[in-house]
């Protein structure tokens, strides 16, 4: 006897994720103070970066101590640099989206304003090449051999 087929709503795939979002800078967004200390300029303006950036908002209190953490050793990379430094940087800063293939691992999507969409519009509208005809295709000089 052939075993019964599953109900189409079990077959079906799953495939949510719980982390997709499509990101955008809050500018009411107060960054929080660094503790006291002498913070290389490097360091503040990484500081200033993060809290004006679109992940910003994503960032709940408990990520604050682990973003302290992160400036703390980013000011002692300004100050002495080295591999492994720079090498915990890189692991540290994984969690909180700060590049671009990081973003992607997490899902999120930086939402892009109407003058970037304007820009991508105007550049491929132009023509490749000065004189070239824009109705023409560039193809039809490839020939078979």
């Amino acid at each position: 006897m052939a075993p019964t087929p599953k109900p189409a709503s079990m077959r079906q795939r799953r495939n949510k994720t719980s982390t997709s979002a499509r990101l955008h800078a809050d500018p009411d967004l107060k960054a929080p103070t660094l503790p006291d200390r002498a913070w290389h300029e490097m360091t503040l303006a990484w500081w200033k970066d993060i809290w004006s950036s679109p992940m910003a908002p994503e960032y709940d209190d408990s990520d604050r101590h682990g973003l302290f953490v992160l400036a703390v050793l980013i000011d002692e990379f300004w100050l002495s640099p080295t591999k492994d430094l720079a090498a915990e940087i890189r692991l540290q800063r994984q969690s909180f989206g700060l590049s671009p293939i990081d973003r992607r691992r997490l899902q999120w999507e930086i939402e892009r304003g109407d003058e970037a969409s304007e820009r991508t519009r105007k550049r491929r509208a132009k023509p490749a090449a000065k004189g070239a005809d824009p109705g023409a295709d560039p193809r039809s000089i490839l020939h078979a051999v």
